[in-house]
C-alpha cells in the first residue's frame, strides 16, 4: 500500500490536480455534520507533516526541499464534490517548499509555504523542535515538536491547526528511519450566514518515515495517519 501510494503521489505531483480544478464554495455546505467531516479531513491533510527525522541539525545545519503530500479523504469526499460543483475529490495533493534551520542547544526551526495551483488554496506552517536526545552513533535521536498551520484562499472558511508530537530515529549509514506520535488541534469556522457552528477538536497523529542522505542530496518519505485519514509524502532536497 505504501509503495502504491508513493508511486501515485510521484505521478500526480507532476501535474495540476484535475480533481480539484474548481473553486471550493462554502455556501454549498450541507449542514453541521458535513462541515465536521470536512474539517476532520482538512485537519488530516493540512496539519504539519515534518518529512524529516528528529536528529538535530546543529547550528550550521540546513534541510531544504520540495515535497508533496497526498491525503485520502476519509469522510468528506461527497461533501467536497458538492462544494466544488460536482468535481470528484477522493484525495488532496499539497505541494510545498520546506526549509529547516539548526540552532544552538539542539533546537531546530522549520517552515513551509504551499499553494494548490488550481484552487487558490494556500497553506503556511511553522515548527520548533527540541532535541531531547540529539542522536549519536550509539544513541537514537528523540525530538519534541510544536507546530502550526494556517489555511487561506477559501472564501468563508477560517481554518488552522496546532500540533505537538514526539518522535524517535536511529541512523544506519545513509538511511535514517523514524516514527512518532502526536496530537493535532483543529479550529475551523465558516461564515455565520451559512448557519454552521465553528468546530474545535483534537485528532490523534501517528507517523513513520525514512530519510536517505547521499552527501548533500536528500530524499525523505513518510506515512501519516491523523484522525481517520492517511497521508503519504515525499520530499527531495538538500540536507547538511
Amino acid at each position: 500500500m505504501m509503495k502504491k501510494s508513493l508511486a501515485l503521489l510521484a505521478v500526480l505531483g507532476c501535474f495540476s490536480q484535475s480533481s480539484m480544478a474548481a473553486t471550493i464554495d462554502m455556501s454549498l455546505i450541507g449542514g453541521q455534520t458535513a462541515f465536521r467531516a470536512l474539517s476532520e479531513d482538512l485537519g488530516s491533510a493540512l496539519s504539519y507533516k515534518a518529512l524529516t527525522p528528529p536528529t538535530s541539525l546543529g547550528w550550521t545545519g540546513f534541510d531544504i526541499g520540495v515535497e508533496a503530500t497526498y491525503t485520502q479523504m476519509a469522510k468528506s469526499e461527497a461533501t467536497l464534490k458538492t462544494l466544488t460543483g460536482g468535481t470528484s475529490v477522493p484525495g488532496m495533493i499539497i505541494p510545498k517548499l520546506h526549509a529547516y534551520k539548526g540552532l544552538p542547544f539542539d533546537i531546530d526551526v522549520g517552515a513551509f509555504i504551499s499553494q494548490e495551483p488550481t484552487t487558490g488554496i494556500q497553506v503556511t506552517g511553522a515548527e520548533i523542535r527540541y532535541g531531547i536526545l540529539p542522536g549519536s552513533m550509539a544513541l537514537p535521536a528523540i525530538g519534541l515538536r510544536a507546530a502550526m498551520t494556517q489555511l487561506s484562499g477559501v472564501d468563508k472558511l477560517s481554518f488552522s491547526t496546532t500540533s505537538v508530537d514526539l518522535s524517535i530515529s536511529k541512523g544506519f549509514l545513509m538511511f535514517t528511519p523514524y516514527a512518532g506520535v502526536g496530537l493535532v488541534m483543529v479550529n475551523s469556522s465558516t461564515s455565520a450566514v451559512t448557519g454552521i457552528n465553528s468546530e474545535s477538536f483534537n485528532q490523534n497523529k501517528y507517523f513513520a518515515g525514512g530519510n536517505f542522505n547521499m552527501g548533500l542530496m536528500n530524499i525523505a518519505v513518510e506515512w501519516d495517519q491523523t484522525g481517520d485519514a492517511q497521508s503519504y509524502g515525499a520530499k527531495f532536497g538538500f540536507r547538511w
